[in-house]
């Protein structure tokens, strides 16, 4: 009873985000689905491993559903010795998706901003219960965390939903509460590695890594390197205990990212780049944000929103078609296909919004806050921007792909903004509690607060009076686009005015949600010089300014992720609809052979793999050799060779109107195994490559000359008369029986991936070779014989045994610093 009198107002907090999700999200509770485009394509990928799961009642560490094999650990898979999958699983079972995500968004930053206000003196319980509401508000629904959930991301979103609580524990640590802050940082850190999106940590680790260089400082100013010396030790221990408890997904990824699109070139050809090993730059900055773009920050629809089409009847493009005689219902559906945003990035989701509130006390916080703690933020949220930028300022992104490790295995670098958006809110709440405190003077208070509103407000006054003289509301394709409406309309002078209607109706856009930003801003203002002034009771003004916050960001995001995006699950089973070609191969009871989708982005997307196994697919880190086939024989035109030694069994095409899909059946397909007559040796990868442009796969196999010995050149016969096949099939586990008079070399359609995959020859494991820069071979004895090829990677079954250690190490010390904890009775 004393526990829950005690935690009162923290059990009445959750209950009120989980009413605030039931409100946002009533569709998920009424048992409808959310359609995101991410998931759905990983429902695609996972289809051959789900399966086998239900079959087996494990999932298979293989599948060969896309790209002709590739692990299953990249695409779904159990680690039943992490603690954290099950805590994980557990809290998806207590919460739909994607509330379970919110809900971890607000409660972790709930938890950090209880920690961060613990120590001030003048807070009572309520009002740091009403700040930290605030603070959790405020990341959770920033519009970035909600977009993200809407396109499928969930891995991203569920790791940056532990961004507070690991900071929360780094800061235990620093001040001096070193069980605690180890307990909270690993626990915290560890479901951030499970949550699978080492992306997202790698950026939590630079803040972090620039929060340690602020604490050092201070601490060599202030003469207590000790203490943070222990800190820094205790830290190191969470940090171990975390990499060791993630132990088999970490050494996995380690070691299919060496052969990854992440990895290095295996072509000499394609390594000019002394950086190769790691992704092209140009890959790696296709998601760069525009420099002008961080003015979403303060208003979402200053580039357009999303690049999903938004316009209406009543816009200047309707209006200027109307005009031109065309009929109103079709000039309504003319302008919704209208492109409203206008920055650089290819497409986007949604901007980058921090809330109009938020960011006016950010910026007042910079004025008025004296913590150490805000060089911190000033620093993490400047060089976010900075790396963010990519290839629209690449002086300092280039400094970090080049020579920061692991920087250049990540995509998409406009992501690194997690950081500015986790800081934006710390330092609001900051500029509040120093608004707070009795012993700040209330006039210099003031100006800071009229100094603030001058700057924020100011520059949207400025900004909605000419937009034009700052931005100018046409993509770097605008000339294209007018080309091709011309193409379309036949009439250059209508075509350009179409475009100027757009224009004109991305500046409304614009200054529409300018004025909407600045009309928050003043609410803003308001509520802080009523707290500064004494007028209402804190813990009212606290309440009103919540609301606030909350209807700013609510309304922005219900923008991208609303009722609209649910349906129900009849109409989310009907997704994936087979095809008439589908349903005639699905009736071929072969269990291996491969399909070639031409009538979908064969290499970009999933869709075909959810029926068949694919030459195509997606995934964001395929194999690096399949890839380089992908780049030299399937550009431009297919190499037939190629898709013979893939097994390819079936094509499905298209007439030239993208309609009468059609079915052909490859008749020269090599089969799942064969012998060859003839080897070619040659001297490197690049030669390799050249050989497999041109050959026949049943006759011959191209072999590199690393694998000469391990072979009797001087004992290998022809393959005449001899027969291979495939009697079982397991996509971790593939057995075959053969029978040959003479010692020979048999090629298997299977994906080469040294780490892990094992044969065995009537039970004895034997070595195998590569062949065809991408498949398996070996040099078979002569006789009748059982071939077994198994994938046991030490790298998963060896990991998952240091993973339950790690579960356990996690327990114990979780358990010690609670225990310490109440026994001391220690504050945060």
């Amino acid at each position: 009873m004393n526990w829950f009198k005690r935690n009162g107002i923290h059990i009445a907090i959750i209950l009120f985000f989980v009413a605030l999700c039931f409100v946002y999200f009533m569709p998920a509770f009424q048992g409808k689905l959310l359609v995101q485009h991410d998931v759905s394509q990983a429902q695609a990928m996972q289809k051959e491993i789900m399966a086998f799961k239900e079959k087996d009642g494990k999932a298979p560490l293989w599948t060969n559903a896309m790209f002709g094999g590739m692990p299953a650990y990249q695409i779904w898979t159990t680690y039943p010795k992490n603690i954290t999958t099950y805590i994980l699983s557990g809290f998806k079972t207590l919460f739909p998706n994607p509330v379970d995500t919110i809900m971890l968004y607000l409660l972790g930053a709930y938890f950090f901003f209880n920690v961060l206000l613990s120590r001030i003196k003048n807070l009572n319980k309520v009002t740091i219960a009403l700040l930290s509401t605030i603070g959790a508000i405020a990341f959770a629904f920033s519009s970035y965390n909600f977009i993200i959930i809407e396109a499928g991301h969930s891995n991203k979103a569920m790791v940056i939903s532990f961004f507070a609580p690991i900071l929360a524990g780094v800061l235990l640590a620093f001040r001096g509460n070193y069980w605690l802050g180890t307990g909270i940082t690993a626990l915290a850190l560890s479901l951030a590695i499970r949550a699978n999106h080492i992306q997202m940590t790698y950026y939590l680790a630079i803040a972090l890594l620039l929060l340690v260089i602020v604490e050092l400082y201070c601490a060599y100013k202030n003469k207590t390197l000790p203490s943070f010396g222990k800190a820094i030790g205790f830290l190191s221990i969470a940090v171990l205990i975390s990499v060791t408890v993630n132990a088999s997904m970490l050494w996995t990824t380690y070691e299919y990212g060496q052969l990854s699109i992440r990895g290095k070139s295996n072509l000499k050809s394609e390594s000019t780049d002394p950086n190769s090993n790691g992704l092209d730059k140009e890959y790696a900055y296709q998601w760069s944000q525009g420099v002008g773009e961080i003015i979403t920050f303060l208003i979402p629809n200053a580039y357009g929103g999303a690049s999903t089409p938004s316009l209406t009847g009543d816009s200047h493009v309707a209006k200027s078609l109307i005009s031109k005689g065309i009929d109103a219902n079709q000039a309504a559906g003319f302008a919704q296909q209208m492109p409203t945003y206008w920055g650089p990035k290819p497409f986007t989701s949604g901007p980058w919004y921090f809330g109009a509130i938020v960011f006016f006390l950010f910026v007042f916080g910079l004025f008025i806050v004296k913590s150490k703690l805000k060089w911190w933020l000033i620093a993490a949220t400047v060089l976010s921007l900075l790396l963010s930028f990519g290839k629209h300022f690449d002086l300092i992104s280039n400094l970090f792909f080049d020579y920061f490790p692991l920087y250049n295995k990540f995509r998409a670098v406009e992501s690194i903004l997690v950081i500015a958006s986790l800081c934006f809110p710390i330092l609001a709440i900051m500029a509040i509690v120093e608004a707070l405190k009795p012993q700040n003077d209330k006039q210099w208070l003031l100006s800071k607060l009229k100094l603030s509103g001058y700057i924020v407000g100011g520059i949207l006054v400025l900004l909605w009076i000419v937009p034009s003289l700052f931005f100018s509301f046409r993509a770097e394709n605008h000339q294209d686009f007018i080309t091709q409406l011309n193409q379309v309309t036949g009439d250059s002078g209508f075509a350009n005015s179409i475009a100027q209607a757009l224009i004109e109706d991305r500046t409304a856009m614009f200054k529409a949600d300018t004025l909407r930003s600045l009309g928050f801003v003043i609410c803003g203002f308001a509520m802080i010089w009523l707290l500064i002034s004494r007028k209402l009771s804190i813990n009212i003004v606290l309440t009103v300014l919540c609301i606030f916050i909350l209807a700013d960001l609510w309304t922005v995001d219900k923008r991208y992720l609303n009722d609209e995006k649910f349906v129900s699950k009849s109409v989310m089973s009907q997704q994936w609809q087979a095809r008439e070609v589908d349903d005639f191969i699905l009736r071929d009871k072969d269990p291996d052979f491969r399909v070639l989708d031409l009538t979908i982005p064969t290499f970009s997307s999933a869709n075909a793999t959810y029926f068949h196994k694919t030459v195509g697919g997606y995934h964001a880190a395929k194999l690096k050799r399949f890839q380089e086939v992908i780049e030299k024989q399937f550009s431009g035109s297919l190499n037939q060779d190629v898709l013979d030694m893939l097994n390819t069994k079936y094509f499905i095409t298209s007439g030239q109107d993208g309609q009468n899909v059609s079915m052909k059946i490859n008749q020269t397909a090599c089969g799942h195994a064969w012998f060859v007559d003839n080897v070619q040796f040659v001297k490197n990868n690049d030669e390799e490559m050249v050989a497999i442009s041109s050959f026949d796969p049943k006759k011959e196999a191209i072999i590199n000359d690393e694998f000469k010995k391990d072979l009797d050149l001087n004992h290998i016969g022809t393959s005449s008369g001899g027969k291979i096949d495939l009697v079982d099939y397991h996509p971790d586990n593939l057995k075959y029986e053969y029978s040959i008079g003479k010692k020979a070399i048999a090629v298997f359609s299977e994906i080469w991936y040294p780490k892990g995959w094992k044969m065995f020859i009537d039970g004895e494991e034997q070595p195998y070779i590569r062949a065809n820069y991408i498949l398996r071979a070996a040099e078979l004895p002569a006789g009748n014989h059982i071939i077994e090829w198994k994938f046991q990677p030490k790298s998963y079954f060896f990991g998952e045994n240091i993973s339950l250690i790690g579960s356990v190490l996690l327990s114990l010390v979780l358990a010690f610093a609670i225990f310490r904890q109440k026994s001391q009775g220690q504050k945060a």
